[in-house]
């Protein structure tokens, strides 16, 4: 499918594959797409800006940087920094179209559907678009495409109006007058208010007045008292600034114009350095006006679909959405008038340069070829290289999640180990950046569709780096095609998928029917690292159980943040089953005891399952603890272990420096924090070529239900 992106300033149409609809979303193949002409030329200025100038006005991204190079090497954080250059971006986010597709729970739309869509993570400027249930609206059978593609800019609006309350027969000023503006001061005329709109383009007053605005000012000829002699004296009831500027006056001469009392709405981005005589002797209520309305940013309402109860939140922004259509509808507001311009997506460019002049168009269309005269089934994958060649004694290989851990650190091991490796695809549920990152890393094809690497007998391994949610079923949907699998840590989140997977292994009830069955390892690299690998040379001569005690400095993630939802699990299950691995590869013996303890934290600030203890027994006798802990502070390292064995101490700092003291003082420094992640490959490697797996199934099996017992015993 077609795409518009944006790299270094420059937009263009580019060939991308479609994307994959998922739980909870429709699959919507667009009619038209509005631009949003001020949004959108900031994005693309913004960017052009040379990473000199960015690290200028954003210093802490600067550190960010550092803080790589001291970690993991100076070519590590000249990668971070490539990647940030040469990144492509999205854009749109108004649109409308055809349901094409329905996930999982969505009950009130069908195939066929058309439906108005926003989000600025959704409703990107392509020929087909995946949206959440919450983002997107039915459309009434009267109303056009076009029309209905202006739906996010008109919950804008409509949002702006009900944060003002406007009552009958109110005066409101509306400052700026280009889409946002000319929509609001029609919703405000439906309302039955009087509107005065200010504006330094005559032509744009001018179209304002048509559609029914009463009075349009010119900022060259006005002043307060302009605005005092058409209110009695008062000053205006209301001031809703729709305007782009720097500038700190939009803001002051808003708070000016406005009566005792009164109410400025800023829906615009304008300068805020308030001065405090200009808004106090007034008393003027000072408002922010949040985009679409009431559940924008919320995660759990646009990407979860739960929604707010209409007797507690009458206009979410779904709900403005639909009112919006309606006004239009119903006539109340006219679209029609302030499209001027409309083009193919494959003239982006043009029309890109076309709105960037100094006759800036109130509204401009992307225009879809009609769903009569195309294909419905999108293309989910897109070949890189014309011929595909066997080659030689390499592992072909797919990667299936292109998130930011695999951009910087799978994919470039992948590329590094070349002589093991050959990268087959890429797969990404979002395909401009599964086309970028196949591109930049070599791959055959790219594809939004996991089944495709499933199916292509030329993959002879995959390796899994999706949210956490998704591993299990991944993984044996990989295993039963066949493919040895690499899946980052954790193995499963779910009990009934580990059984699963045990009952892949046991199948046909033969102990030596493991040894033809597809390679399973998880991403359990720090068992890899040199610095574990030093501490296990160290334990293989011991004459006594061992105690370990490790201590997880974890850092805070705020508990709306993805890792602590259902797609991650919390930090128990989604990171500590890395030390619970380490812990396992030390001993090589079977769990025997468990128990764990939480913080029971007063406030919700902090989760039971990113602050707790756990602690092991183990068969032949040896005793590890956890201390896992989001209550530390950033500056102290993140992870330390102490071992202690007869008469022996090894202490792990950080995957940088391990130091033994007893009868023979041994230690082993890196010069960066090296945590097995290259030699995790090339282990995996070793294994699809002779066989021998890297770690035991037993071990990962036991790892798995270790955190299960533990995320059990927090909660309790």
């Amino acid at each position: 499918m077609k795409q518009v992106l944006i790299k270094k300033g420059i937009p263009y149409a580019a060939e991308v594959p479609a994307p994959q609809v998922e739980d909870g979303e429709v699959l919507v193949r667009l009619q038209a797409s509005c631009l949003s002409i001020g949004t959108e030329l900031s994005g693309i200025r913004g960017s052009a800006i040379p990473m000199w100038k960015k690290a200028i006005a954003q210093p802490e991204k600067v550190l960010t940087v550092m803080q790589i190079a001291r970690d993991h090497g100076i070519k590590k954080a000249i990668g971070t920094v490539k990647e940030k250059k040469e990144a492509e971006h999205l854009t749109g986010y108004s649109a409308s179209g055809v349901v094409i597709a329905i996930g999982a729970n969505i009950k009130d739309l069908a195939v066929g559907d058309r439906v108005a869509c926003a989000g600025a993570q959704y409703s990107h400027h392509a020929e087909y678009i995946r949206v959440t249930r919450n983002l997107c609206v039915s459309m009434p059978e009267e109303l056009d495409f076009e029309a209905a593609s202006t739906v996010t800019l008109g919950a804008i609006a409509l949002q702006g109006v009900r944060r003002s309350k406007p009552t009958l027969g109110e005066t409101f000023v509306v400052v700026g007058l280009g889409i946002l503006g000319q929509l609001t001061a029609q919703i405000l005329r439906a309302n039955g208010c009087r509107v005065i709109g200010i504006d330094p383009d005559h032509a744009r007053i001018d179209k304002a007045m048509s559609l029914g605005m009463d009075y349009g000012v010119h900022p060259n000829d006005t002043d307060t008292d302009t605005v005092a002699r058409m209110t009695d004296g008062f000053g205006a009831d209301s001031i809703i600034i729709t305007a782009a500027t720097p500038s700190d006056e939009v803001v002051s001469s808003a708070f000016k114009m406005c009566r005792k009392k009164g109410r400025v709405v800023l829906v615009g981005d304008v300068g805020l350095n308030l001065n405090r005589a200009d808004f106090y002797t007034k008393e003027i209520d000072f408002l922010i006006s949040t985009s679409y309305g009431p559940g924008r940013y919320d995660k759990s309402y646009e990407e979860q679909g739960l929604d707010y109860p209409i007797s507690y939140v009458r206009w979410t922004e779904n709900r403005n959405m639909a009112e919006y259509l309606r006004l239009i509808v119903e006539g109340y507001v006219q679209i029609s008038p302030l499209v001027s311009s409309r083009y193919p997506i494959e003239e982006a460019s043009a029309a890109y340069e076309d709105v960037s002049g100094e006759d800036k168009p109130l509204v401009a269309l992307f225009i879809y070829p009609p769903i009569d005269e195309i294909s419905v089934i999108p293309t989910r994958s897109i070949n890189l290289k014309s011929t595909t060649r066997s080659i030689e004694g390499k592992i072909r290989i797919a990667i299936i999640g292109a998130g930011a851990f695999a951009r910087s650190a799978h994919l470039p091991n992948i590329k590094e180990l070349n002589n093991l490796y050959h990268l087959r695809a890429v797969v990404n549920r979002t395909g401009p950046s599964a086309k970028t990152i196949g591109k930049q890393f070599g791959a055959d094809y790219v594809s939004t569709d996991p089944s495709d690497v499933f199916k292509d007998p030329e993959v002879d391994a995959v390796l899994i780096a999706t949210r956490h949610h998704l591993h299990g079923s991944l993984v044996l949907a990989a295993l039963k095609a066949g493919k040895h699998v690499l899946v980052e840590k954790p193995l499963t989140l779910s009990k009934e998928e580990l059984i699963n997977l045990e009952a892949f292994y046991e199948e046909d009830n033969v102990d030596t029917e493991i040894q033809s069955k597809p390679i399973l390892l998880t991403g359990y690299n720090r068992r890899f690292s040199p610095h574990v690998e030093h501490m296990q040379q160290l334990l293989k001569k011991r004459t006594s159980p061992f105690i370990i005690n490790y201590r997880m400095n974890a850092g805070f993630i705020p508990l709306d943040h993805w890792v602590h939802s259902q797609e991650g699990g919390g930090r128990n299950l989604g990171e500590a089953c890395h030390i619970y691995d380490l812990f396992t590869h030390l001993a090589d013996s079977k769990v025997t005891a468990i128990s764990a303890h939480a913080v029971k934290p007063e406030t919700q600030h902090y989760g039971r399952n990113d602050n707790f203890v756990a602690t092991m027994s183990f068969a032949d006798g040896s005793v590890a603890n956890l201390i896992y802990t989001a209550m530390g502070h950033k500056d102290i390292s993140k992870e330390k272990a102490e071992l202690y064995f007869d008469g022996k101490i090894v202490e792990l700092d950080d995957y940088k420096r391990t130091t033994m003291n007893g009868a023979k003082n041994i230690s082993l420094q890196t010069h960066i924090q090296d945590k097995g992640l290259k030699i995790e490959l090339e282990r995996f490697a070793k294994a699809i070529q002779t066989g021998e797996w890297p770690i035991p199934l037993w071990q990962q099996l036991q790892v798995s239900e270790v955190a299960f017992a533990v995320e059990k015993m927090v909660f309790e």
